[in-house]
């Protein structure tokens, strides 16, 4: 396998540098806005502010649980969110104006060589890691979009938000044409309007949405849009999705908190099984659905954006407890993901594939079924 890194790549990531330069001259201007409260910016799922738990909230009638009379909440049981201004103002600072790290030369393979593969590995069942949460996932003839973010920030206010320091697997211009689209939630790393709206005939992609984004999907031009709550089916084709608990929350301004679903899904076409975990911290409540939904061929578990503790344990796992959570789950493979593209946690961006390694062999996966992918890479599955 080349592992050269080409003269495009480092145009590529040379783009990005040069943005990140801006950023850093104009940053702590915008970093005493942000924390001021005064610009309505929100960011990528990284930046976890109070989320109202509501943990004493009674339970409405003929209602499930985590439907409040505000809006929405995670199961019982869950972490909550300990807040504090300080790490918190740290925190934006290392999101808005921390240098690039250094990518290894095997974790982006080019846009190039990744179109190649794509095109090389024929019309069969695969995956392709496009960065972060977003994949390319073809199962029956059917080219589904997982959490398609694509763009250079995850934020509503470029430059002032997580800036991507690897360029996307593919842009939008190279992808197949795409047949089912499904989203996690609404936070801009899950939910890119961009990349959504840059979609060709996306007036005719079926879009599978967490509850009461329904009207967001409508408003960039989507028209068959489907809204799921928590253990809702859909059948789109072959295709089969079943929302099922995470454990994370949502908003994409300072005064949408929780408004609208987060989730997780089972995604099959009836012979492979996959759990698509969106974002979640961990809860007892995946062994639940490995027992009633499992076992699943792959599960797709989040690693990143777990520090510092315990201010982000409410809404994200560690590396260690996105293992837990796939043998909960009963998955027979795991495929990380949530990591490797923009800067969402204080920890060092490339240890959280490294500790997931090292736990997955521990807890009993062999090497042949972590597959740590690389940004651009496509499997067969």
């Amino acid at each position: 396998m080349e592992r050269r890194i080409t003269k495009n790549n480092r145009r590529q990531m040379t783009q990005l540098v040069d943005r990140r330069r801006f950023l850093q001259f104009s940053g702590k201007m915008g970093l005493m806005v942000a924390a001021m409260g005064l610009t309505g910016v929100t960011i990528g799922c990284g930046s976890s502010t109070s989320q109202s738990q509501a943990a004493e909230v009674e339970v409405l009638p003929d209602r499930p649980y985590h439907h409040t009379a505000d809006g929405l909440r995670n199961s019982p049981g869950s972490p909550t969110h300990e807040h504090n201004l300080s790490n918190w103002v740290k925190h934006i600072w290392h999101e808005l104006a921390g240098d690039d790290p250094e990518l290894p030369e095997d974790h982006f393979i080019g846009q190039g060589r990744a179109a190649a593969e794509l095109a090389q590995t024929g019309n069969g069942d695969k995956i392709t890691w496009l960065g972060h949460s977003s994949f390319l996932l073809r199962l029956s003839d059917t080219n589904l979009l997982l959490d398609p973010f694509l763009s250079d920030y995850a934020t509503s206010m470029p430059p002032f938000g997580p800036k991507r320091y690897t360029p996307p697997g593919l842009p939008v211009g190279k992808l197949p044409k795409i047949d089912l689209i499904i989203i996690s939630h609404n936070h801009y790393d899950h939910l890119d309007g961009a990349t959504l709206t840059a979609l060709p005939n996306r007036r005719n992609i079926p879009i599978i949405v967490p509850l009461r984004l329904r009207e967001f999907c409508l408003e960039l031009g989507y028209e068959k849009v489907t809204e799921l709550d928590w253990y809702d089916t859909k059948k789109s084709g072959p295709i089969t999705v079943t929302s099922l608990p995470a454990i994370h929350f949502s908003g994409r301004g300072l005064f949408d908190r929780n408004e609208t679903l987060w989730t997780g899904y089972a995604i099959t076409d009836g012979r492979t099984k996959i759990h698509f975990c969106g974002d979640t911290a961990y809860h007892s409540l995946f062994k639940e659905i490995g027992r009633k939904y499992g076992p699943f061929d792959y599960g797709l578990v989040p690693i990143g954006a777990y520090r510092p503790q315990p201010m982000k344990n409410s809404a994200h796992a560690t590396p260690e407890e996105a293992v837990k959570l796939g043998r909960d789950l009963r998955a027979n493979k795991l495929i990380p993901i949530h990591w490797g593209s923009i800067i969402l946690s204080q920890a060092p961006p490339f240890e959280a594939p490294e500790r997931f390694l090292k736990a997955g062999l521990e807890a009993g996966y062999d090497e042949l079924s972590l597959w740590k992918m690389k940004v651009g890479e496509t499997r067969v599955i």
